[in-house]
């Protein structure tokens, strides 16, 4: 009876895993940089702008396979513009005052997301491995000079049964936020918008 029992868990557990990782996801994560930033600016105008530069708005799939309907999304529409907010932001804490108007002679930076894929992996037995990484590069421009950083972040978490569209939100979230300190962070940038 035990067995059966044990049988029977196994079966709708495993049913409801294939069930779940055949269907997309598509996630909207609210990125948040969290990190103090340098306080170097005196209230100069940059031009700011968030941009996507992927070629694809598919970041993976949940199954591994390139071929799977279990495709993860996270569009552009919703997500640039919480990018746009959060550099915005970062500028102002720095002693900035951020416009999206651009005008001949004014400081500008362009911060554009180059990458944001998620890869599953095989780990060890019974586990798998989720590995999310992102790309972003922060352009700035005074002058006639330009100072380019680019900031990759990457999260790897194992798993024994696969994670759900809020828990990879949660993943892509962090693994934005660590890029967006990362980037404010860097004193260069800070010091070449402030020249």
């Amino acid at each position: 009876m035990l067995r059966r029992l044990m049988t029977l868990t196994a079966l709708v557990l495993t049913a409801g895993w294939l069930a779940g990782c055949a269907s997309p996801q598509y996630l909207q994560p609210s990125p948040e940089r969290t990190t103090t930033v340098p306080s170097i600016g005196q209230g100069q105008a940059v031009t700011v702008t968030a941009v996507d530069g992927r070629q694809s708005e598919q970041i993976g799939t949940r199954s591994g396979n390139a071929m799977s309907t279990s495709a993860i999304t996270v569009a552009a529409g919703p997500l640039i513009p919480k990018l746009q907010d959060e550099a915005e932001r970062a500028l102002r804490d720095m002693g900035f005052q951020p416009t999206t108007q651009a005008t001949d002679g004014r400081p500008s930076l362009t911060l554009t997301l180059q990458r944001l894929a998620y890869d599953r992996q095989d780990s060890r037995p019974m586990l798998d491995k989720a590995r999310l990484e992102s790309v972003l590069e922060a352009r700035a421009e005074n002058g006639g000079a330009t100072y380019t950083g680019t900031y990759t972040s990457s999260l790897s978490q194992e798993f024994a049964v696969s994670p759900g569209l809020k828990k990879h939100q949660s993943m892509v979230e962090r693994v934005l936020s660590d890029g967006l300190n990362r980037a404010f962070r860097d004193p260069e940038l800070g010091r070449f918008l402030s020249r």
